[in-house]
């Protein structure tokens, strides 16, 4: 249970703490954090060449975050399908931690849906909720 509940609350923190960024800091920042998990499985090199052809990847995809939600979006969840693929073949992210790559891969997606809706301030969008007449 730990093994899934504990790398979604990361996400969420992940999520709250970006939130504090203004915009458009925010997408920029965030733009260059997915272009730069691209590089984190570069150490291992589990995956031969394709490790770097990943990384030019999310380099790309990182660059066109820098002007579109969407793209950062698309790139946490291709970081999710890397992830699974190291789970699987045994690679894990942190080689001291067997399950890091797993939890990676639950954690990716939490993030991903945010960004995908835009990346927004999540005190903005409670204090706007809690304005609402019911």
């Amino acid at each position: 249970m730990i093994a899934v509940l504990a790398p979604i609350l990361i996400g969420l923190l992940y999520v709250v703490l970006n939130s504090l960024i203004a915009e458009p800091h925010r997408r920029k920042f965030n733009a260059v954090m997915v272009a730069g998990a691209g590089a984190a499985y570069l150490s291992g090199g589990a995956l031969g060449p394709w490790e770097i052809v990943f990384c030019a990847v999310l380099a790309y995809v990182g660059f066109r975050g820098l002007d579109s939600w969407t793209f950062i979006g698309i790139g946490w969840l291709l970081h999710t399908a890397w992830d699974v693929v190291h789970h699987l073949k045994g690679q894990p992210i942190l080689p001291f931690a067997h399950d890091s790559s797993f939890g990676c891969a639950i954690c990716d997606p939490v993030i991903a849906i945010w960004c995908f809706t835009g990346g927004r301030s999540v005190p903005r969008v409670g204090a706007r909720a809690a304005r609402v007449p019911r």
